[in-house]
């Protein structure tokens, strides 16, 4: 049996991913809309990369966890979807509400996309390990930045956006396995 609450647990790591953001640009203001796509799959990298280097070795010396980083992978993701329909710019070029507009429009897409992936995969990720997350955004960034190298030009394969899209999607699906492994 389906599990009936997949959509309100994902909105409710998605509204948490969000109001990290919202206080980042509170911070911050909008200087990532200087970030090319493949400086933020760099950024996806560092995120992914630690994930697996706390994932397989003992000692952290950083007292942050994996959580945070598959929040960060969330919130550059959707920065990655924003830079790809607004383009980059040189400045800190739209305000934190247009910023906030943005993200909610490539936050509601990609939950559109989960259900009607989740519908047709049966909730396979609820059967994977929080690990396999993590290797499957490895290779959605680089992926991405192979297509990026291509300029953008694939033969069969989807675009980066869609890319962008499945690495929020696993990072919302570990966030959650997290949720519930913590309660």
């Amino acid at each position: 049996m389906p599990h009936l609450k997949t959509e309100e647990e994902f909105q409710n790591v998605l509204d948490n991913c969000r109001q990290l953001f919202e206080k980042k640009l509170h911070d911050y203001n909008t200087a990532w809309r200087i970030l090319r796509p493949m400086s933020l799959c760099d950024q996806l990298l560092i995120k992914v990369r630690r994930c697996r280097t706390l994932e397989t070795q003992e000692e952290h010396l950083v007292d942050e966890g994996i959580v945070s980083e598959y929040i960060g992978i969330v919130n550059y993701s959707i920065m990655g979807l924003i830079q790809l329909s607004l383009g980059y710019a040189d400045s800190a070029d739209i305000s934190n509400e247009k910023a906030l507009e943005q993200y909610d429009k490539c936050a509601a897409a990609t939950m559109e996309l989960m259900i009607r992936k989740n519908h047709d995969y049966g909730e396979a990720w609820r059967d994977m390990e929080t690990t396999s997350y993590t290797d499957l955004i490895l290779m959605k960034i680089l992926r991405t930045k192979q297509i990026l190298q291509l300029g953008g030009q694939t033969l069969v394969s989807e675009g980066v956006d869609a890319n962008f899209q499945d690495m929020i999607n696993y990072a919302i699906f570990g966030l959650i396995k997290f949720t519930i492994e913590n309660n």
